[in-house]
């Protein structure tokens, strides 16, 4: 009887800390409602091209002429050599990704959200430049998927009216 008396208390006790899923209400609520009138910029170079991707991905692809928002996404990424060795070589670089994202309403040209998102990651340098260029550019993918997640996961936080 006690570990069916447990459960349920804690159950109980979880409902009224206000703790509610964010995408409640499935493909109709309004989380997913808002995201899927968000179209994306066109960003610059091939961070940007991975990025818009990314978003895209995450968003549902918009197309501009029926979107209510579009959002505009600014990088800085950046390659810096940490590891130096007695010889002035480096072996081991950090990859950094910043975004600064704005979230513009079409109607009224009103800038709803403005703010940034960013991760890095860690790159070794091996004696193979072509192994060390394929290391740099798995890190820019793997940043981007990272940078997208926490652009949609705010835009969610926003759409949700928080």
């Amino acid at each position: 009887m006690n570990r069916f008396i447990a459960p349920a208390l804690f159950v109980l006790m979880l409902s009224a800390c206000g703790l509610q899923p964010l995408y409640s209400g499935g493909s109709k609520g309004a989380v997913a409602s808002t995201l899927g009138t968000i179209s994306v910029a066109p960003i610059e170079g091939k961070s940007g091209w991975l990025m818009r991707n990314a978003l895209n991905d995450r968003l549902g692809g918009q197309e501009s002429s029926n979107a209510q928002f579009r959002l505009i996404v600014a990088l800085d990424d950046q390659i810096e050599g940490f590891g130096v060795r007695a010889d002035d070589t480096v072996t081991r670089e950090r990859r950094t990704l910043r975004a600064r994202y704005q979230l513009v309403s079409i109607a009224t040209g009103e800038t709803v959200l403005d703010a940034t998102a960013g991760s890095d990651a860690g790159i070794d340098v091996v004696s193979s430049e072509y192994a060390t260029i394929a290391g740099e550019n798995s890190a820019l993918e793997n940043l981007t998927q990272k940078v997208a997640d926490q652009i949609v996961t705010r835009l969610s936080i926003y759409a949700r009216g928080e």
